[in-house]
């Protein structure tokens, strides 16, 4: 039998800690404990919904990984590689991989009757997954590129659009140049989709079209693309499946054809990456700050509960318990108590996060945060962690305190009343 924790469990049911007069003390650290685990809770569910936020916005535009010419040129007027190639299939079967989808690029000018626009066309073809631009559609419909001539349609940002004052249904001229060509090309497309992600840095760069626009454009064959984008189950293998794509690639190396490389989507923006996990540091001080004002507000109360009980520990004592087997006691009730504040702060952070998350009580401004509400990632992994760090921190600062209790005298503490 554990006799430390049945005295502890005696002292936390009886009840009697209510008509002391530490009860206002106790009650307040326990505040302080359950507020700051909300607070903790929401940070960390605000700050990784944040990240996955604006991460999946990235990967919407450009995937995990790309597979692309290995040449110097860091525009987006690419050169081509085969879509035949040799690895495809076995690329597509590897585990890991969600889609695998080709595209290519080409930068050109919108030209209006009062306005000139740069943007990027990326085209796409009958692969391309449009799970995410039908999450961020605000008007219009997908284009189709189903039909034996190209579809002139083309997907535009709602800030592309307003810059331009132009709207679903309107025609656009574009301008193209090539190299060694002294006169711009240019076409005219049809708006048949917007889209808005909030993402300004990628919403006002990119367009899409039909993938044989490009192909014309280019002067490229029908089976010559920019590249292959890899869309990944999950982010955290991003590394790993660089490794086995890029192995995969250089074993179906083809003499006379294009080298290719493995373009890591991290790699290529590392300044919104940077950016992102710069945020990661914020929330290590917050929680770190969190914790050890809790746990100082429950080593006051715990000095004042040991006071409360000096003749108890006189008793104790007096009866042959060791020093650490009392500690322990105090620190089984100081877990108890803590556990019992834990509960209330776990139950009111995941209502705040829920209701957020299913309503949207807290709103942004998207220019400003690039979402239009507080993100919420919920993850019962981070809860436990957050539940279990908070106990361990606190229990291992309450173990100072309860050093005060070599120092009380049994002799004196039962003569106390």
């Amino acid at each position: 039998m554990n006799t430390e924790l049945f005295i502890a469990r005696r002292i936390f049911s009886s009840g009697e800690e209510s008509q002391q007069l530490s009860q206002r003390i106790i009650r307040l650290a326990l505040l302080s404990i359950a507020l700051g685990l909300v607070v903790m809770i929401l940070s960390v569910a605000i700050v990784s919904g944040y990240k996955k936020e604006i991460s999946d916005k990235v990967f919407g535009f450009g995937s995990h990984l790309q597979i692309v010419n290995f040449d110097t040129n860091q525009s987006y007027a690419t050169e081509p590689i085969s879509q035949n190639q040799p690895f495809l299939e076995e690329l597509k079967n590897l585990g890991g991989i969600k889609h695998v989808q080709s595209f290519s690029t080409k930068p050109g000018l919108i030209k209006t009757d009062d306005e000139v626009q740069a943007i990027n066309l990326k085209g796409v073809a009958a692969d391309f997954d449009w799970e995410f631009f039908r999450e961020n559609r605000v008007d219009g419909e997908i284009i189709d590129v189903s039909d034996s001539v190209p579809s002139k349609s083309i997907w535009i940002s709602q800030q592309i659009a307003s810059m331009l004052r132009l709207k679903l249904g309107d025609e656009i001229l574009m301008f193209f140049i090539n190299e060694k060509e002294r006169i711009p090309r240019n076409r005219i497309f049809t708006i048949s989709g917007i889209f808005q992600t909030g993402l300004e840095e990628f919403d006002k760069m990119f367009a899409l079209v039909d993938m044989r626009h490009i192909q014309r454009l280019n002067n490229w064959e029908s089976d010559e693309i920019s590249g292959f984008e890899i869309m990944l189950d999950d982010i955290s293998t991003i590394g790993l499946h660089e490794m086995q794509v890029r192995d995969m690639v250089v074993n179906h190396m083809v003499e006379n054809a294009p080298i290719l490389k493995v373009v890591n989507i991290i790699a290529k923006y590392p300044q919104m990456f940077d950016w992102l996990r710069l945020l990661d540091m914020n929330v290590w001080v917050l929680l770190s700050l969190i914790v050890v004002v809790a746990g100082f507000n429950m080593v006051s109360s715990l000095l004042v509960i040991i006071l409360e009980r000096t003749r108890m520990i006189g008793i104790l004592k007096s009866l042959g318990q060791p020093d650490w087997s009392i500690r322990k006691v105090f620190l089984y009730l100081s877990g108890m108590l803590i556990s019992r504040a834990l509960v209330w702060g776990n139950l009111l952070g995941i209502v705040l996060c829920l209701l957020q998350q299913h309503f949207h009580i807290i709103q942004l401004d998207p220019a400003t945060y690039y979402v239009s509400a507080v993100p919420i990632n919920f993850s019962l992994f981070h809860l436990f962690l957050l539940n279990i760090g908070t106990i361990i921190v606190t229990i291992l600062m309450l173990i100072v305190p309860t050093w005060f209790i070599t120092r009380i005298s049994p002799e004196k503490t039962v003569r106390f009343d």
